[in-house]
């Protein structure tokens, strides 16, 4: 099975800890994890900005990035909704019928991290080690888009040391959203304001989540609040492991 990781822009500029911690933890399942140098974004902001054509080269990029492959693999929720559901709008959109038929052939092979561990791989004992005290925020695109329901929850449950605390209200927004941050920056920290405080009170160390857009916008704040509490990527605590890195 020919895998590719699918990074993300947010993960390559901001956060390349999560992008390792998916290599480490696939190589360690036993999957070859090849690393395509021409990806570039999902195009989702442009679409959710209403600039569907310049979303089109994009688009074609990532088919043509992705082409070949049998599992897109990405850290990213958000990212793994745009692909499979944002794409073929824009490719129908576009009117270039090559195009819309290297989507429909692309898009079906990206997964969410947890997706592909379960659903492809067949594992939610992935061997990790993580001795903490967790909460988890089920992203929006993960939660609605893409319906990956309790498959990261899973995964938590079989991690060695960990203990796992219920998230109040855990299906509400945290307020990140994209551009919605920017363009409704009160709402969107009145909303972050509420999932902290529920993280909060959890009583947890540590915020998961699958998403590293999510986890800059409620982990900011709890840094502001000095809570004490850090927010790590589902990832990087999937590859943690006893005695190694993580």
């Amino acid at each position: 099975m020919r895998v590719a990781l699918m990074v993300t822009c947010i993960n390559d500029a901001l956060y390349p800890r999560t992008g390792q911690a998916v290599v480490r933890l696939l190589r360690r399942l036993g999957v070859d994890v090849e690393f395509p140098e021409s990806q570039t974004c999902c195009a989702q902001p442009m679409v959710n900005t209403g600039y569907l054509d310049e979303a089109v080269p994009v688009v074609r990029n990532f088919v043509e990035t992705f082409a070949g492959y049998d599992a897109v693999v990405t850290p990213s929720g958000s990212c793994a909704g745009s692909a499979r559901h944002q794409h073929a709008i824009v490719a129908r959109r576009s009117g270039d019928a090559a195009l819309a038929a290297a989507v429909e052939k692309t898009s079906p092979t990206v997964y969410e991290l947890s997706e592909f561990l379960v659903d492809v791989l067949g594992v939610t004992d992935v061997g990790a080690y993580y001795p903490h005290t967790v909460t988890y925020h089920p992203t929006c695109h993960s939660l609605r888009m893409l319906g990956v329901g309790d498959r990261p929850r899973r995964l938590l449950e079989n991690v060695r040391g960990l203990t796992l605390l219920e998230l109040p209200a855990a299906d509400q927004c945290c307020g990140f959203g994209g551009t919605f941050a920017v363009k409704n920056a009160d709402t969107s920290i009145a909303m972050g304001a509420d999932k902290v405080r529920h993280v909060r009170d959890t009583g947890a160390e540590v915020l998961v989540a699958g998403d590293n857009s999510c986890l800059t916008h409620i982990g900011g704040l709890l840094t502001r609040e000095r809570s004490g509490v850090r927010s790590v990527h589902l990832a990087e605590i999937l590859a943690a492991t006893e005695g190694g890195r993580g």
